[in-house]
């Protein structure tokens, strides 16, 4: 029996465009939120598992999913939270020195973004456990979260556990409220 998985990403967020927001708990715009759940509350299936980052752009999208949807009841996992980039966290892309930035590309595994974030083999470990659950489970289940967890999802799915090269990473591009579905 196919099990499926969807995932969704948080809306639109309230802060400047090009910042650096992977563990920041910046606030999603409330009314896109409310937009977002009622075009996709409609496409989740009836007694799917719930999930959710806890961080609150994902936290709101999934309030908002359960007003429309009440047999929704998200239990919020921070194995789905977005990367944490460390001291880049609130600062523009732009304004990261050049060598930090390729310091991290050049070591894409284990290096820590910032310093003190966390390496890209480290958040694929965590959102690898997140993933393992769901498969172990047998039973379709949502995610509200990000694109970076969107991304290694993907790579999951095809049986990658690590990165050890930046142009690895996937680069397709996912939207702002995309819903899509991977199947095991």
């Amino acid at each position: 029996m196919t099990s499926r998985l969807w995932l969704l990403r948080h809306g639109p967020v309230e802060c400047a465009e090009g910042l650096c927001y992977g563990a920041c708990d910046v606030h999603g715009v409330e009314a896109a939120s409310r937009d977002i759940a009622q075009r996709v509350a409609s496409q989740l299936p009836v007694g799917v598992e719930f999930f959710a980052s806890p961080l609150s752009r994902c936290a709101q999208l999934a309030l908002a999913l359960e007003v429309r949807r009440p047999d929704l009841q998200a239990q919020f996992d921070t194995r789905i939270a977005e990367m944490d980039f460390g001291t880049w966290e609130g600062q523009a892309w732009n304004d990261i020195p050049r060598a930090e930035f390729d310091g991290w590309l050049a070591d894409f595994a284990e290096a820590r973004p910032g310093g003190t974030g966390e390496s890209t083999s480290t958040f694929m470990s965590r959102v690898g456990d997140a993933y393992d659950s769901w498969r172990a489970s047998g039973r379709d289940a949502a995610w509200v979260t990000h694109a970076g967890v969107m991304r290694a999802v993907l790579l999951l799915h095809e049986g990658v556990r690590k990165v050890e090269r930046a142009d690895r990473w996937p680069t397709r591009a996912i939207g702002l409220g995309e819903l899509m579905v991977v199947e095991a």
